[in-house]
């Protein structure tokens, strides 16, 4: 196998340095539990109100509004049922069709329940509009979800003006920016949003730490009982250690936003550059409006599951179909719902370059492609 070319950053990140660094003294030395009274635990103690201030910081909340988690998965599973399980009386949910599987599947386990979902269907560019969101929503509507950044195909919404739709018709407003956070600017007053999630192995972070963000006032039911950790509303022993790398690697990214993102958006550029002037056949999935790097790509008329198990022949790896669905090899439900036709969507792969790439990364993978298609 040649020399790993790692090109799937929308699926998890390499831990930066620094991270890791910061997580090791709370690892073997500083190893207290933060919630006990004695000495021993004040490091750690601050180390999680460091990291609190840090985190809130990055995303325009107060600290008091950052709920550790153990990732973007938790952080919806709670956004969602937390709030909307709180009110008897006014309790449907509107959603896209294409969130990720943790939105998804909350919302599904709401509807068993009895709980009304509706499913927004997005743009053929893959985009929820404020004209579709006010086809679904309601006067019942009591949480409105609509993720940041799509996973798949990249396109970032305009949260901000869904936002502003939810709260003239009573709804709160709940976004799952795992997917943006720490690679786009993101500012939870700037964009109006009750509650965020994210999870710290998406930007260059540790796995097993995330975030969520809720308004201050904002009532949510605890997701596990049995201590005071998280101002009360979330028990269990914190995981301080994956908290400080998540911070720490949040605030990185975040002071080298606008360097990361044009280095990320100069290969994007050579790979669609060589791409365009190859004559391989392929049409990029998703409207302009996308994060920096993420390039859905379909191949009329191929397997995209070959393409990716050829890739990694060579030692390059990409993704198809949903990343965290890796077992399914059917046309993933993003695909679906943006209406992509069977040629396409069979032969879409995900390449999603990071800051850690290279020039010669995307040359690497340009190459190979050629070789597939015999170009």
């Amino acid at each position: 196998m040649s020399k790993l070319i790692y090109a799937d950053n929308a699926a998890t990140t390499q831990m930066d340095v620094a991270a890791f660094e910061a997580m090791k003294p709370f690892l073997i030395n500083e190893y207290g539990n933060a919630s006990q009274p004695y000495a021993f635990a004040r490091k750690p103690k601050k180390a999680l109100q460091d990291a609190r201030e840090m985190i809130a910081a990055c995303i325009g909340a107060a600290p008091e509004e950052i709920f550790f988690t153990s990732g973007g998965t938790e952080s919806d599973n709670w956004a969602i049922k937390g709030s909307t399980l709180l009110n008897a009386h006014k309790y449907a949910t509107v959603t896209s069709a294409f969130e990720h599987h943790a939105v998804l599947h909350s919302c599904k386990a709401l509807e068993q329940r009895g709980y009304p979902v509706a499913y927004m269907r997005p743009s053929r560019e893959g985009y929820i509009t404020v004209e579709i969101l006010k086809e679904y929503i309601t006067s019942q509507t009591y949480l409105t979800s609509v993720m940041l950044a799509n996973n798949e195909i990249g396109t970032v919404q305009p949260i901000k003006e869904l936002c502003a739709v939810a709260h003239e018709n009573g709804s709160f407003f709940h976004t799952d920016a795992v997917q943006a956070v720490g690679h786009i600017p993101v500012d939870v007053h700037d964009l109006g949003v009750d509650m965020l999630s994210a999870s710290a192995h998406k930007f260059n972070g540790p796995k097993g730490a995330g975030f969520l963000y809720i308004r201050g006032g904002l009532k949510i039911m605890s997701y596990s009982d049995g201590g005071a950790q998280e101002f009360g509303l979330r028990a269990g022993t914190e995981n301080v250690a994956g908290i400080v790398g998540m911070a720490v690697a949040l605030k990185n990214n975040c002071d080298a936003l606008e360097e990361n993102t044009r280095y990320v958006a100069r290969l994007e550029s050579k790979l669609v550059s060589l791409l365009e002037s190859s004559g391989i056949k392929y049409v990029r999935n998703g409207g302009t409006n996308r994060l920096p790097g993420l390039l859905s790509l379909s191949f009329p008329g191929a397997d995209g599951e070959a393409i990716l198990h050829r890739l990694d022949l060579t030692g390059i790896c990409i993704s198809t179909g949903s990343a965290c669905n890796s077992k399914n090899t059917e046309v993933s439900h993003v695909l679906r719902a943006i209406k992509l036709n069977d040629n396409c969507a069979k032969g879409a792969i995900r390449i999603s370059l990071g800051k850690n790439n290279t020039e010669e990364d995307v040359e690497a993978i340009f190459a190979a492609l050629t070789k597939i298609f015999r170009v």
